[in-house]
């Protein structure tokens, strides 16, 4: 079996806001684009167009309807991946060391290589994070983008995972959690980040910020409304004898048709 390392030099990984993800999945297809054309062997799909098409993802959202004791319905959204835990189980059980998890920066990944597709990993793992792709008949999983996080040939911007690169709404955030001062220790200093399914023992990386209730959202727009300026204004100058030009030519072809 595979053994972890007793530390490790870093700790990458995501917070992930649930209070601002709105579930649009980008961050899923931005995950699939990019393992796909860039990372191994692609991200197989089976049957996509037909009546049951499946396919491996190795970034998922699911979308949650919460009943709280206030007694207004919630909606939210959990985007899921590999949380790279400090005690990985997915990386003890591998019987070939196709598992491992990096000295260097906690990153947790399989060398597929040496993958012979048993799926203890998969078993192993309390978040549903791996899938075996049905093509290749290795284990997947999230890399936190390792292929671009360390790709000098890239700007500076784009040296995170293309998860968070292209999160619309700034959900996810990429740091260091060994650097206390770094981003995603600031976050979840603020605002108490918290870890899946704590009670595993598995000491996720990755952390979440948990989303606020509806009394909290009317309180900000309360206090926000007055300071609120009205978007429609009258037209002055040229606007107004374009408004007004406008004006006629609707009313003419109105009176036309």
């Amino acid at each position: 079996m595979t053994s972890l390392p007793t530390h490790t030099d870093r700790k990458l990984g995501l917070v992930i806001d649930l209070d601002t993800c709105v579930g649009c999945h980008a961050c899923v297809i931005a995950c699939k684009g990019w393992n796909t054309e860039h990372y191994g062997a692609p991200l197989s799909d089976q049957n996509p167009y037909g009546e049951a098409p499946s396919g491996t993802f190795l970034n998922r959202v699911h979308s949650y309807e919460v009943l709280p004791d206030s007694g207004e319905a919630q909606v939210f959204h959990l985007p899921k991946s590999c949380l790279h835990c400090e005690d990985a189980p997915c990386v003890t059980v591998c019987p070939t060391g196709a598992s491992y998890k990096r000295v260097e920066d906690g990153i947790v990944l399989v060398h597929e290589d040496d993958c012979i597709g048993c799926g203890l990993c998969a078993w192993a793992c309390p978040y549903g994070a791996r899938e075996m792709d049905a093509a290749e008949r290795v284990m997947k999983k999230c890399t936190l983008c390792v292929d671009r996080i360390y790709n000098e040939n890239l700007s500076i911007e784009d040296r995170e995972p293309a998860c968070v690169r292209t999160c619309p709404a700034g959900a996810r955030h990429f740091g260091d959690f060994a650097d206390p001062d770094s981003n995603v220790s600031a976050l979840i200093s603020e605002r108490g980040g918290i870890d899946l399914m704590a009670e595993q023992e598995t000491r996720p990386v990755n952390k979440y910020l948990p989303p606020r209730t509806k009394d909290h959202f009317d309180e900000q727009i309360d206090v926000l409304a007055p300071l609120l300026v009205p978007v429609a204004r009258e037209p002055e100058g040229f606007m107004r004898w374009l408004d007004g030009a406008l004006g006629k030519l609707d009313g003419r072809s109105v009176r036309e048709t």
